[in-house]
Order: structure tokens, then sequence, then C-alpha cells
């Protein structure tokens, strides 16, 4: 068996060689290789290059279209939106149409783009030498649902049509995507043609002309901007809809990243994801550029190592602890209940599952400390479960005096505000439920006075001027991810209490720190283990 600081060591090289690897990964996809044969023409020719036909400097013009079909033959039954004559793939715009939405689309069907690169003053489908690239303008969610009032916005009538209303929105219903975002590779780039990019290769219709094989214009078109924020219901009474159509130059090394970004949302979306949560991952690369990228990723990476070992020191600690002597019970009860709460609320508010899986996790390891801090016991009777509870000792019986007594005054403080709050937001927040309404107070207790709850730790360990007792690895390894999600808090989309939560954190955790400094170490007094070091010295010596 490997011992705890062999297994650390093994996740902690695991993750390095992974970093690693995904660096490499990185720096393969945005470094191409040229054709090694391109600085000789005759050459190059000869030894398989594919050369750019934007290099020839042709006349194109961008011609966009809308059908009910996923693919055309012919002109018929084609609608043409946007035209740009002498198009520039040098120079970037931004046009906004409008586009008529047939009955089909309007009865929850699809509607797509053709968008067509072509040569100027020729129809596309006469043009050989024209690439075109098709993407939906529509797409299925389900709506979110309208809040109200829960005591003076509803009436019996209208609480049996919000009910209906209800049901209805359980279905996912066609949405119109406002934005139609193009892009055009513009380096006059020599490709190997024994080693193609993959990625690339797929977006890529080639043409001999004479001895040399050309590429024709790569096309792209940018999914990663389509947002949950654009998107727009579709009734059945709307004919028209805005269309803003977007085009920018595009660099080889960003159009391969962006080809596998979108791969990546796409196999999200395949796992299970929502669209809500692949706006989460979209919104993270579309919102920042490429080098703070890279920097959320080595932050995410590392918050998911620290996690895991903040996880596992938590669970070790609480696995060999057999004393309850210098832990306030009650600041326990409160991380399970405030725990629990912030991951119900985070569920309710379909918060993006970067957030919502370490909450889970968070939240099934606190019932369990629970259980221990309790020393509860579960005896089946059939199929009845009986709870036993063990006693206390007397240094135990002393510890939880102390923390009835911080938690009084504390109470006189806290339920008032938590009260007060709740009644406040039902006469002047609007609401899709009582459910949510009830989670939303108890989270916005959890958020604004959660801090409150630490208090009782805080004065225990003043009373018994020590903190030997407390998981400090666990406690590091958490301090390591609350500063990282303060960093978090600016770039994945969660609710506002849930942002601040992250920085009161710090405060907490700078008056454990400060604690640490004030008490020094005492080898009589016991650890968080139930042990102190001189008895640990006599076991050793018998």
């Amino acid at each position: 068996m490997l011992s705890r600081s062999s297994f650390t060591s093994l996740v902690v090289g695991v993750f390095a060689v992974y970093v690693a690897h995904t660096c490499w990964v990185m720096y393969g996809i945005v470094y191409t290789r040229p054709c090694p044969t391109a600085a000789d023409g005759a050459a190059g020719a000869a030894g398989g290059c594919v050369w750019p036909y934007l290099a020839r400097r042709p006349k194109l013009q961008l011609s966009v279209y809308t059908t009910t079909r996923s693919s055309i033959g012919a002109e018929s039954n084609i609608d043409l939106v946007l035209n740009v004559e002498d198009f520039d793939i040098e120079s970037k715009f931004e046009r906004t149409v409008n586009v008529s939405v047939p009955k089909k689309t309007r009865n929850n069907g699809t509607l797509y783009a053709f968008v067509f690169l072509h040569h100027a003053g020729i129809l596309p489908w006469h043009d050989g030498k024209q690439v075109h690239i098709v993407s939906p303008l529509t797409t299925y969610m389900v709506p979110k649902p309208e809040e109200i009032n829960l005591l003076t916005g509803e009436s019996a009538t209208q609480q049996i049509e919000a009910e209906k209303q209800t049901n209805a929105l359980d279905e996912p219903v066609s949405h119109w995507r406002s934005r139609l975002t193009l892009n055009v590779m513009v380096e006059d780039f020599v490709f190997d043609g024994s080693s193609l990019p993959a990625d690339v290769h797929r977006y890529m219709k080639m043409v001999q002309l004479g001895k040399t094989v050309h590429y024709l214009p790569i096309l792209f078109i940018d999914q990663l901007s389509n947002r949950v924020k654009d998107l727009m219901v579709i009734n059945r009474s709307t004919t028209e809809l805005p269309l803003t159509v977007s085009y920018d130059k595009i660099s080889l090394g960003k159009l391969r990243f962006w080809i596998h970004m979108q791969d990546a949302v796409y196999s999200l979306q395949q796992f299970g994801f929502s669209e809500k949560d692949a706006d989460e991952v979209k919104g993270i690369f579309v919102d920042t550029n490429l080098y703070f990228l890279a920097l959320t990723f080595f932050v995410a990476a590392f918050h998911l190592l620290f996690d895991f070992l903040a996880f596992k020191n938590d669970i070790s600690f609480w696995k060999k602890k057999r004393s309850m002597i210098g832990m306030s019970t009650k600041a326990v009860l409160w991380r399970c209940f405030s725990t629990v709460v912030i991951f119900l609320f985070l569920l309710d508010e379909q918060t993006s599952l970067l957030v919502l899986i370490p909450a889970g996790v968070g939240a099934v390891i606190e019932l369990w400390k629970v259980k221990k801090a309790l020393k509860m016991t579960i005896r089946w009777q059939g199929l009845r479960p009986k709870f036993q509870f063990g006693a206390y000792n007397d240094s135990e019986k002393k510890t939880e005096e102390y923390d009835a007594q911080a938690m009084k005054y504390l109470s006189y403080l806290l339920y008032p505000l938590c009260i007060g709050g709740a009644g406040y937001s039902l006469l002047n927040v609007k609401y899709k439920s009582w459910y949510s309404w009830l989670i939303n107070s108890f989270v916005n207790g959890v958020y604004a006075f959660g801090f409150l709850f630490m208090l009782p730790q805080l004065f225990v360990n003043y009373k018994m001027k020590s903190v030997a007792h407390l998981p400090w690895k666990a406690f590091t390894y958490k301090a390591f991810n609350t500063f990282i999600d303060d960093i978090f808090a600016f770039i994945i989309t969660m609710p506002t209490s849930h942002r601040l939560a992250c920085f009161r954190d710090d405060v907490v955790f700078l008056v454990y720190l400060y604690q640490r400094w004030l008490y020094p170490v005492d080898k009589s007094r016991v650890n968080e283990y139930g042990e102190s070091y001189e008895e640990k010295s006599k076991k050793k010596s018998s």
C-alpha cells in the first residue's frame, strides 16, 4: 500500500505531466510546420506543397442566404439576406439585417444560413471555385420561467395560468441566434500536402491549377460567439427577426485553436452538458484574450489539484479524529447546512457545472463530517434506521460550553437580520416559486452572515489559547483555492452573492492565520487527532 505522502507525490507528479502534455499539445495547435520546399517554387510544386489561392488576389464576393433546408442544390426556396460586393478580406465589418422567418421555423422548425465566398459577378452555384459553410440560425432550449411577486403578483386565475405555462415551458422551443460571426484565414501559408493538419483539412477545398495544388479561401463561422444572452424566443406571430453579421480576418494559429475549442464545447454537449453549461465555457474563451485564456487554464488546473488535495486531507483528518476537543460542533453543523443550501441554490440558479460539481462534492463531505462530529452510529432494525449518539468526555464538554456561549451572543444579531432580509425580499423581489424564495432567503443569510458562524470556532480557539486541533493541511489547500476562487469570480458566470462570498473567505482565513501566529506550539496540548506530542513520545519509548 502507498503511504499518504507517496500517494500525494504521485498525484502531483501526474498533474505535472498532464500540464506539460497540455502545453505541448497547445504548442502543436498554434504552430504549424510549413512546406519545407516552399522557398523554391518548382521544388514546391514537385514536393507536394499546397499553395494559397488568395495569393492570386482574386476579386471576391460574400453572399449570405437563408433556407429551411440543410442542403441546397439550386437557387429555389432560398432568400438572399446579405450581399457584399468587392469583398475585402482584410477589412472587418458588422451589419444588421432583417431576416424573414418562414412559417415552418415559427412552428419550432430550423432555419439555416448558407454563407458563400465566390468570385465577384458570378452566382455561387455557377462558380466552380466557390467555398461555402452552413450554420443553423436557430437552436432548441427550455425558456427561462417568468418571475412573479409571490404575495401580490398572482390571483387564483393567474396561478392556474402560471402552472399551465410552467408545464408548457418544460418543452424546448426554437430560439433565434441573433449573431453570425464570419472569419477568413488570411495568411499566405504554404501547407505540406503530406502532413496537412486534420483540424484545418476538413475546412479546406483544393483545386488543381497547372502543376500546383491550391487551397481555396478557408471560411469559418465562429460558433463560440453564439451566447445564450443573445438568444430570442421565436413566437408564432414573428415574421422578421434581426441578424447581426460580423466579419474579421483570422490567423492560422487562432483558427486551429478556435476549431479545437468548438470541438471541445460540442463534446461537452454530447456528454449531457446543457446549452447553458456550454455557454459558460464559451464565455471563458470569447470574453478573454489568448494570454488571459492561457492563465485561466493554469489557474483552473491548479484549482482542480488543490480541490483534490483539500478534500483528501479533510477526509483523512476526520477519518482519524477520535475527539472533538477544541472543535466547535455548531460550526461543523453550520458548515454542513450552509454547504447544502449553497448547492441547492446553485442548482436552482442553473449555475455552471464548473461551480456546481465541487459544491456537490463538498456538501457530501460536510454531511459525513456531521456524523463524525456528533459521534453518530446508524443501526438498522429491519428497514427502519436507529440513530445512536456517543457521549462526550469532560474536555469535550468544556469545548461545548465555549461553543454554546459564543452561539448565544451570536443569535441576538444573526436571527433578526436573516428574518428581516427574508421578509424584505418577499415584499420587493420577484421569484419563480416559493421554493426559489426559500432557497434564496437561506442562501442570502449564508452569504451575508455566514462568516459570523465561524466566530464560535474562533472563540473556542481564544478560550483554549490553541489552534493545534484544527486541520491545517486541509486549511492550507483550501486557502490556495480561496485565492484562486477570487480570480474565478471575475471569469466564470456565477450569482453575485456567491462571488462576494469568495472574498469573505479570505478574511476568515487571515483571522485563522493570526491565531496560529498568536498561540505558540505547546507540546502538552492535544492535536487534531486527540493526541499530544508528549503522549506519542511515551508510547514510542515504551
